[in-house]
């Protein structure tokens, strides 16, 4: 098993994630259109993409981004975290959540939170055994606004 490492995202890296979102979770979206998403959220100063090479390679990612309510203090959203399956089970989703995490600790959160579709079993105890306590149970409604879909229509286990 050869040594991981964590760093930010580039525009460079939309290629790989891109493959990682379909691949892993299950998200078939353009690669165009993740690239200029992705450029456009390195811009921003309220989130972070973190990619995680090993042997040379980008093997996992992870986005957040600030999550600010009116009723409880600020937190980081993971917004989501691929690992490639036969990378999974050697520290990498750890390592880019630790990333995450240092990254909330600096800018003051309050915690992390993340949404985890219903059927990736094998993601919430990962969750879990990081650290994450499940508060609830909820649905998630979305409603498409033109031809594009407003969200992707669903994720792997």
């Amino acid at each position: 098993q050869q040594p991981v490492t964590v760093r930010a995202a580039a525009a460079a890296d939309a290629g790989e994630i891109c493959r990682l979102s379909a691949a892993e979770l299950g998200y078939d979206w353009p690669e165009t259109a993740l690239a200029r998403t992705l450029e456009a959220q390195l811009a921003r100063p309220d989130g972070r993409i973190f990619v995680a090479e090993q042997g040379g390679r980008v093997v996992g990612f992870v986005h957040a981004a600030d999550y600010t309510l009116l009723y409880a203090p600020p937190m980081k959203n993971i917004l989501g975290l691929a690992v490639e399956k036969k990378c999974q089970r050697q520290g990498i989703g750890t390592a880019l959540l630790d990333a995450v995490r240092g990254w909330a600790q600096e800018s003051g959160a309050a915690g992390l939170r993340l949404d985890s579709g219903a059927q990736r079993r094998r993601a919430h105890a990962f969750y879990r055994d990081y650290g994450f306590n499940e508060e609830k149970k909820q649905l998630r409604f979305a409603m498409a606004l033109g031809e594009t879909p407003a969200a992707p229509a669903a994720e792997k286990e």
